[in-house]
Parts: C-alpha cells; sequence; structure tokens
C-alpha cells in the first residue's frame, strides 16, 4: 500500500449495509477509521439480492454517508459474502517438488495449492476461497509453512469456499453500480475472526458464530487451524417473524419488541409482567413471558443447528475457548447464556480489537465483520510483501498470487 492508503470494507446483510473507509499509514498494522455508513438494506434476502435496484440505493447511501464523514472518495472496496448458497468442503493437492535439490519454493506451494482447487464443481459455483489448514513434506504433516524446506512430494489439506455464481454476478452488479469497484469478496465469517479473534483462541479451539439477520455463519479454529465453515438457514430475523406472527401483530413492532423488551431467558421473565404494544395502528398489552418463550424456541433451533455441525467435525462440548459470538443478533439478553446451556461451551460476545476512530462501534458485534474487511485487506498487503521480499533469495521464482496471500493471513 501506498503512504496514507485508503481501505474501505462493505458489509453487505439483509436489513443492514455497513460501510467503513480506513487509513493505513506505510508499515502501520493499526487503521485508523475515517468514516462509516450504516444504511437499512433493501433488495436483500438471506445474503442474496432480490431487487438490485433498490440494493444499489441502499448501498449508495451507506457509501455516501461514510464519504462524508471520511472526506474522501470510494472507488474500491473489499466485500463480504455470506447466504445460504455458499457451501464449503476439504480438499487436498498433492505435488513433486521442482528443484532438483528439493527445496521448496513459493511456486511449488502456489502450484499444490492450484492442484487441492481442482474438484469438481457445477457449472453454475465458483470457488471463493481455497484455506490451506495443513502442509504435509514427505509424510511430516502440521507444518505451517513450508517454504525453504527440503523434500521430494509436498502436500496439502485445504478448506474451500464456494458460492453461486448468479448470486455472486448480482453482488458484482449491485457494487459496480454503486460506482465501486470490488476488491475481493471475504466470506463473513472469516471477516468476523479476523477483526475478534486472537491467537490463543485460535490455539485452544474455537467456534465464531455470526448472528445475521437472514442467516447465520460460523467459523471454527483449533490448533491455529481453520477446521471448519459452515452456513445456517436461520437468523434474528427469524425470531422478529416469530414473534409478529405469536402476537398477531406487524414486523416494525415485533421488532421493537424484540429490541426493548425482548430476552432469550423466559425462565427469568414473570408471567405477570406485560407489555404495552403502542403504535400507530394498535395498542394492547401482551405477556413479556410469551415473547421470552418465542426467542428462547428460535435460539434453541438456531444453537441446535450450531451443535450438529459441531458433532459432523467431533467437536461438540469439545471447544476450551468456547463460542464467540458477532453480528446484530449477538445483542440480544439471554444470548449468551442460553448457549452457555445448549452448547455446553464457554460462550462470550465478540470484542473487536480497538481501532482509532472506531469508539463508539466498538462494543456492537454488528461491526465485526465490516472491521474484519478492513483488517484482512491489510494482511493481504502484508503477505504480499512477504512474498516480494523472497524474490531476492537466488533461483527462487515467485509468483504473487491471492490464494498465497489468504493462507499467510491464516498462518500465525
Amino acid at each position: 500500500m501506498a503512504q496514507a492508503a485508503h481501505i474501505t470494507g462493505i458489509d453487505l446483510g439483509s436489513s443492514v449495509v455497513r460501510v467503513v473507509v480506513a487509513q493505513v499509514a506505510s508499515g502501520s498494522d493499526v487503521p485508523i477509521i475515517l468514516g462509516v455508513g450504516k444504511v437499512e438494506m433493501d433488495g436483500m434476502q438471506k445474503g442474496v439480492v432480490s431487487d438490485v435496484d433498490d440494493a444499489v440505493k441502499s448501498v449508495s447511501a451507506a457509501l455516501d454517508m461514510a464519504e462524508r464523514v471520511a472526506g474522501v472518495p470510494i472507488d474500491r472496496a473489499y466485500v463480504s459474502i455470506n447466504g445460504s448458497h455458499i457451501s464449503s468442503q476439504n480438499s487436498r493437492g498433492v505435488i513433486a517438488v521442482s528443484r532438483a535439490d528439493g527445496e521448496i519454493t513459493e511456486e511449488d506451494v502456489d502450484r499444490v495449492i492450484n492442484a487441492a482447487q481442482a474438484v469438481s464443481l457445477p457449472s453454475n459455483r465458483e470457488i471463493l476461497h481455497v484455506l490451506p489448514q495443513n502442509f504435509v513434506v514427505d509424510g511430516h504433516e502440521h507444518i505451517k509453512d513450508p517454504v525453504g524446506m527440503t523434500g521430494v512430494r509436498l502436500e496439502v489439506e485445504t478448506h474451500m469456499v464456494d458460492g453461486s455464481t448468479p448470486f455472486i454476478k448480482n453482488i458484482t452488479k449491485v457494487i459496480n453500480q454503486s460506482g465501486v469497484h470490488i476488491e475481493d469478496f471475504v466470506f463473513s465469517p472469516l471477516a468476523a475472526a479476523t477483526a475478534v479473534l486472537d491467537k490463543k483462541q485460535k490455539e485452544l479451539g474455537v467456534v465464531l458464530v455470526d448472528l445475521g439477520a437472514g442467516t447465520s455463519s460460523l467459523i471454527v479454529y483449533e490448533e491455529n487451524m481453520l477446521l471448519d465453515t459452515a452456513v445456517l438457514p436461520l437468523g434474528s430475523a427469524h425470531v422478529t417473524n416469530d414473534i409478529a406472527i405469536g402476537l398477531r401483530t406487524s414486523i416494525e413492532v415485533a421488532e421493537q419488541i424484540k429490541k426493548q423488551y425482548g430476552t432469550a431467558l423466559a425462565e427469568t421473565v414473570k408471567k405477570s409482567e406485560s407489555i404495552m404494544i403502542d403504535s400507530e395502528s394498535e395498542q394492547d398489552s401482551v405477556s413479556r413471558k410469551e415473547v421470552a418463550d418465542i426467542i428462547s424456541a428460535r435460539l434453541d433451533e438456531i444453537y441446535s443447528f450450531v451443535d450438529k455441525e459441531l458433532k459432523s467435525i467431533g467437536r461438540s462440548g469439545l471447544l476450551p475457548a468456547g463460542v464467540i459470538f458477532t453480528g446484530g443478533g449477538a445483542s440480544l439478553p439471554g444470548v449468551i447464556e442460553l448457549a452457555k446451556n445448549k452448547l455446553r461451551l464457554p460462550a462470550k460476545v465478540g470484542t473487536i480489537k480497538p481501532l482509532e476512530g472506531l469508539s463508539e462501534q466498538a462494543g456492537d458485534p454488528a461491526y465485526a465483520v465490516v472491521v474484519g474487511l478492513i483488517l484482512w485487506a491489510m494482511e493481504q498487503e502484508k503477505s504480499t510483501n512477504r512474498r516480494r521480499s523472497r524474490l531476492h533469495v537466488p533461483d527462487i521464482k515467485v509468483t504473487v498470487s491471492r490464494v498465497r496471500s489468504w493462507f499467510k493471513s491464516f498462518m500465525p
């Protein structure tokens, strides 16, 4: 990055679009947040574009807001991607080391990662991330960075994230029509993890759950290695819908009730407690206990999906650093306590790493993804610079690739 470069992150949520503009001085590891934009999102459902024009209006409004505060134009950005169209799988690549003396080069690492990508995908799907989990040199496992080592056979185990090409193209169209070029897409839980998880948590074993509106997503780490990612078909908007149906009220009133009086701990609410619904079209009294029961039931279902995913990788109740929550849904009272009981793990709301200029939003888990996009971009640049520095090593040809940059951002 040039001196005082600017990085922009755009988090496209189903209910809200958030934009953050940051300044990064040359050689600095800490960005300065210059501007933040937040607008209600129209034209998106469960991470998928449902109306291009409405989505463009929302994104453009958030960009304008961030630009005015930051005082700099926005023409490029890192963009979050999420939704039920995202899937993941593990893949393995194997190559023979190219140099006669057996020294493993950056080029070998690129080739083995490319070999891992050689999986059969339908024509309407494309790879978003190829994330190395473990390198193996001549049968020796758990190697984080094989460059410079000597061997004959190089293998890699990767976690691959892919998405629907039509859905990705629609998101691209929305961002481009808002006047912005996409630097890269980043899967939402990867970005959130960059913003809130530390090395110790990743070493011990941790699951991050991003509670979005239309969907939730998770990412699991252990021994500083990414183990698993998944998208869950439920989010906090489903809680709102349940309240609206249960109380026979509008979505707007249900959302207000959830934010002002909602809790996931139904057992802490007395049956005698009531809530007065007071809006332009209705005025009535409802039981707060009933609201809590509705919220608890839906969150219990979400946690069942989380636990099912953890069971599939043999980590149910077995992650010492517990579960870390991000996303707007993480602010609902009782979310943590219910999770501790249901998932049998320590639980807490994720705390965004301290950044200058982010004091107002620092305690809001809904900003984890968009801040993580900024930090992700910085890791990309640092990784590229490290690769360039190796150009001075004799006889090693370095091909700078985005996949390799992703790898370095995940390795301590």
